[in-house]
Parts: C-alpha cells; structure tokens; sequence
C-alpha cells in the first residue's frame, strides 16, 4: 500500500511539473506574441512615419520646383525687360544725338565774304550761295528774284550788303538800270566801307551812262575817284572819265 501510495505521488509530481511546464510554454509563448506585435506595431509606425516624410518631401521637392520655375519665368521677364530697356535707351540715346546733330547743323556759324565777317545759319548761307550760283550761271533775270527774295527774308543778315550788290549787277545785266541804281545805293548806305563799295559808285556811273545822264555819270566818277582814290574801280572810273563829253 505504501508502494502505491509512493506511486501515485510520484504521478501526482509528475503531472504537476507537466502542468507548470505547459503553463510556462504558454507564457512565453504570449510574451513572444506582445513582442511580435509590438514590433510589427513599431514597423508599421515607422513605415507610416516614412511614408508622411516622404510625401512630404516630395511636396517640398514639388513646392521648390514651382518657385525655381517661377524664378526662371521672372529673369526671364526680367531678361526681356532689361534687353527692352537697353534698347530704348539705345534707340533715345541715338534720337538724342541726332537731334543734337541736327541742332549744330542749324546753329548760325561765322562766315566771311567780301573781306566781312558776321555770323549766319546754314538756310541763310545756303540761299545766298544758290543766288550767287544762279548769277555766275548767267541766269540774270533768275539771280535778279533770288537775291530780292534773300533781302526780304533776311532783312538783317550779314550777306545783305553783298546781295544788294549782286543783285544790282543783275538788274543792270536785264536792263533795269533805275532799279539797279536803288539797291547800289542801298548797299553803298548799309556799307560804305565793303570790299565792293567802290564798284557799286562804278556800277552806278554805267547805268547813269546807259539812261543817257551823262553829266549824272560825270558826277558820280568824280565821286568814286574821291572816296576810293586807290582802288581799282576808281583807276577805271578815271578813264571813263576822260571819254565822257
């Protein structure tokens, strides 16, 4: 009996260690489960994690792309604007020199004629240079309009004793003798010291000669002789002097 007694004890221990075994088993065997799924818990939230970082940088890479593109819109804006106004101040620069171009080339200039020198824009020197031009050309009754026009419009230009000349020498050429003697004396009062003073007193004894007033003529030589004894015009005036009766 006692042989059983120990028999069933011994069982008895035996299960009890199986028991305790199997509750240990089954112990770990939670605790590796909490581990699993705290580690799989912990992957996930760092998978998650990831996935917002990078959908965030890739916003951040999408965000800083539209501003390079938007950077790139504005130089290149900014690239036209610059060129256009590069070429604005290009294109008034050169309007400006231009201007100023023109502007010199219609400022009065110092001239000499006729041992005078006087100052005259480019339009009044070229008017009196075509009139000339139109004279010595042989075109008389032409020169003759040329220079009455150059008078009155420019009644105070320098070239005015030296058109009255010339145009004096015109009319005489046509045959205008009386006018031709007017605008002589007209010279003669505006400048009784010009270089062509002593052939205007000349001029105007030819066209007394060929109205026939001799003794006008006569007069006006002996004038000539006085005023310009040493001149040229005063030697000629001299021998026509002495063919006058």
């Amino acid at each position: 009996m006692r042989g059983a007694f120990l028999r069933g004890s011994a069982l008895a221990a035996a299960l009890l260690c199986a028991s305790m075994g199997t509750q240990a088993a089954l112990f770990e065997d939670d605790e590796a489960r909490r581990a699993i799924l705290d580690l799989r818990q912990r992957v996930e939230t760092i998978r998650t994690q990831g996935a917002e970082e990078n959908a965030q940088l890739r916003r951040s890479m999408l965000d800083l792309q539209n501003q390079i593109e938007q950077m790139r819109g504005d130089l290149a804006r900014m690239t036209g604007q610059n060129e256009q106004l590069t070429k604005s101040l290009s294109e008034m620069q050169q309007r400006q020199t231009d201007l100023d171009t023109q502007i010199k080339k219609n400022e009065p200039s110092k001239v000499a004629i006729d041992g005078r020198e006087f100052n005259a824009d480019p339009r009044e020197k070229a008017d009196f240079e075509a009139a000339l031009g139109v004279f010595r050309a042989g075109q008389f009754a032409q020169a003759q309009t040329a220079f009455a026009d150059f008078v009155k419009r420019y009644p105070q230009s320098g070239y005015n004793a030296s058109a009255l000349f010339w145009l004096g020498n015109a009319q005489y050429a046509t045959r205008n003798y009386n006018e031709a003697i007017a605008n002589f004396r007209s010279m003669l009062s505006l400048a009784p010291d010009h270089a062509k003073a002593p052939e205007a007193v000349l001029s105007i004894a030819n066209c007394q000669i060929e109205l026939k007033d001799t003794k006008a003529a006569r007069r006006t030589l002996e004038d000539l002789t006085k005023a310009y004894p040493q001149s040229e015009a005063a030697q000629a005036g001299r021998e026509r002097l002495s063919r006058l009766r």
